[in-house]
């Protein structure tokens, strides 16, 4: 019978737990950490990002550094993109695959000096990334995972760059879309990252742990002629979506390949060979029978996760992201289907509790900066 039974596996907190429920933050189990869902509503703080700034705690990403003169090697071999191509302080988004091409994790991979590299990683797989690197590296090289000391805080909106502005030693702007650099923020050093998972201006704040909680409120508090607002999971989830961008366990997963997804301009099998490079080599050279789309609803209903996508009386594909586009006042959703059904314009049936209703194929990303409606 014994003592009682111990939670070996205790949900993390980020250092911005405290500065959440004081912000009103409604939050809620996520990969392991207890994270806000919403502060306000969803559209509000969607809105927000698209039209001035929001602010986003997103410290329960994971952070692995590679260190060595053998460093290049162990993430050329590990990444499908070519990082050998990067300059110091820039980044590059690139895939973490299984030998038969499928995504192990989709991953920013930073070159932060000579022989030094990080990679952002998803929280949910951080545990299980650094462990796949680490038994996949040889060398004069050090694998570490920084995650447990690192909070990392993203300002996204077109207004991100006058309010970091005010509390940076370095000029935003002055950095190009995936670069970075090490500067002062309110006089404590940190990178500072041109990058973002919302389709809009923003940058990303790479700091230690304590220092988060006060940077947090100089952001508030530059912010406030703009009517900042914290953001959480949901709008994050609503604009990653409206941009296109694929979400690791919904649209890319251990069954997906890059070329499936469209995200082949991050496959460089020209660079020479990487866990997965040969898969990915027969399935060019085959072809891929079936794709990620975006779609929008033509009746104003929401598609979920799931649900079958129908053409010519037959189910030929599933949604693996749906919700609405707040920016573009429409319902919008991605999924994979057969490829000969692919092509925007095409109507589709998307069943909805037993009810098919219409759905047209569109181009991603539903929304872009230069392409607002």
């Amino acid at each position: 019978m014994g003592g009682p039974i111990l939670n070996t596996n205790p949900i993390k907190r980020t250092a911005l737990y405290d500065s959440h429920l004081a912000a009103g933050g409604k939050m809620v189990p996520f990969a392991g950490w207890e994270m806000p869902i919403q502060y306000d509503s969803i559209k509000a703080e969607h809105l927000a990002v698209r039209q001035s700034v929001g602010l986003f705690d997103v410290s329960h990403m994971g952070e692995i550094t590679f260190d060595g003169p053998d460093a290049i090697a162990a993430v050329q071999n590990l990444v499908s993109n070519d990082a050998a191509k990067l300059a110091i302080n820039q980044a590059m988004y690139s895939g973490l695959l299984y030998d038969n091409g499928t995504f192990v994790d989709d991953v920013l991979v930073y070159r932060l000096g000579e022989t030094r590299y990080m990679l952002c990683v998803n929280a949910a797989n951080a545990d299980k990334d650094f462990a796949w690197m680490q038994a996949r590296t040889a060398g004069d090289v050090t694998v570490e995972d920084i995650s447990p000391r690192i909070a990392q805080i993203a300002v996204q909106g077109p207004r991100s760059a006058e309010i970091l502005a005010k509390l940076a030693s370095i000029d935003p702007l002055s950095l190009n879309y995936y670069w970075c650099a090490y500067g002062d923020v309110c006089g404590h050093r940190m990178l500072v990252s041109r990058t973002g998972y919302t389709g809009e201006l923003g940058f990303e704040l790479y700091m230690d742990n304590e220092f988060a909680p006060e940077i947090w409120r100089a952001l508030f508090d530059a912010g406030k002629p703009f009517d900042i607002k914290p953001a959480g999971l949901g709008a994050r989830d609503t604009l990653r979506l409206e941009a296109g961008m694929p979400l690791y366990g919904h649209d890319i997963d251990d069954t997906t390949t890059p070329f499936e997804a469209g995200l082949g301009w991050i496959v460089k099998l020209k660079k020479g060979p990487f866990i997965g490079s040969q898969a990915l080599a027969e399935q060019r050279r085959a072809g891929v029978t079936r794709k990620l789309i975006g779609f929008e609803t033509l009746d104003r209903r929401v598609p979920r996760p799931g649900q079958d996508l129908k053409a010519d009386g037959h189910v030929i594909g599933k949604v693996t992201s749906g919700g609405p586009g707040f920016a573009i006042d429409k319902m919008i959703g991605m999924g994979y289907v057969a490829i000969s059904y692919a092509e925007p314009g095409t109507e589709l049936l998307l069943d909805l509790r037993g009810r098919d209703i219409p759905v047209r194929v569109v181009a991603l990303p539903f929304y872009s900066q230069t392409r607002k409606s």
